[in-house]
């Protein structure tokens, strides 16, 4: 993750909690009274009625934090710097794909909380993602999507009780990478890209030539021949799942 102190600057522009996401998240939560947020960033989903503790490795990311957010530890996931059940909930949103060992900051979690719950996503999982298999296909070949972690891979760490799908709404209100599948103009803006960390991780020269080649055909109607029945629907399941450990 430490990455991030590369690619993380201008985060907080497109990077914000989507309500329905935070919605679902705060469910399985619940009533915890205290949480760490582990590879926390800037802060998104995390909850703002309760005791949080924020993790993150880069000092990049956790200087856009909010100047009114839960404090900061700058420490890994791989070696948390708190006693044994020393929160009610470990959270991880979007995170454990940058991890250096995953297997040893996941049974951190288990350690320091009696409850975790991440959001990933599964990229076999995806029923289609135009961006990557038309557009920018080297993204498929990045090391953060090559080690993705699945729900079935964290099981062999925790003590997994509930798997939810997180549907990914027509008006997404976070830009990660899945957040614009039917507002494809979105992904030509250079701030939308610097929120996404495929495109900040890929050759430039990459990331010019997939963007031409989709500007290109938006202006020829070209995507909307081959994709344009997207823009009808509601929200559509990208493989973003919700996993529930513990007790």
């Amino acid at each position: 993750m430490a990455r991030y102190d590369t690619i993380g600057s201008g985060y907080t522009l497109t990077r914000r909690a989507d309500r329905r996401i935070g919605a679902q998240i705060g469910r399985a939560i619940g009533a915890a009274a205290t949480v760490v947020n582990v590879g926390a960033g800037t802060g998104s989903y995390e909850p703002i009625d309760r005791i949080v503790v924020a993790v993150d490795p880069s000092e990049v990311m956790l200087r856009q934090r909010h100047p009114m957010a839960p404090p900061g530890v700058l420490a890994t996931a791989e070696r948390l710097p708190f006693a044994n059940r020393s929160f009610d909930v470990a959270m991880a949103t979007t995170t454990v794909h940058h991890w250096t060992d995953r297997g040893a900051g996941l049974r951190e979690m288990r350690r320091v909380a009696d409850r975790q719950v991440i959001l990933l996503c599964e990229p076999s999982r995806r029923n289609w993602m135009w961006l990557t298999d038309d557009y920018f296909p080297a993204m498929r070949d990045l090391d953060t999507e090559k080690a993705a972690a699945t729900a079935e891979s964290l099981s062999h760490h925790l003590d997994v009780r509930a798997v939810e799908v997180v549907p990914i709404p027509r008006d997404c209100e976070d830009g990660f990478g899945g957040a614009y599948w039917n507002r494809p103009d979105a992904y030509l803006d250079p701030s939308v890209q610097a929120g996404i960390s495929m495109f900040r991780m890929l050759d430039p020269s990459i990331v010019a030539s997939g963007t031409a080649r989709l500007a290109d055909e938006l202006a020829s109607g070209e995507w909307d021949q081959k994709y344009g029945h997207l823009r009808a629907r509601a929200q559509i399941d990208l493989g973003y799942r919700l996993v529930i450990a513990g007790g």
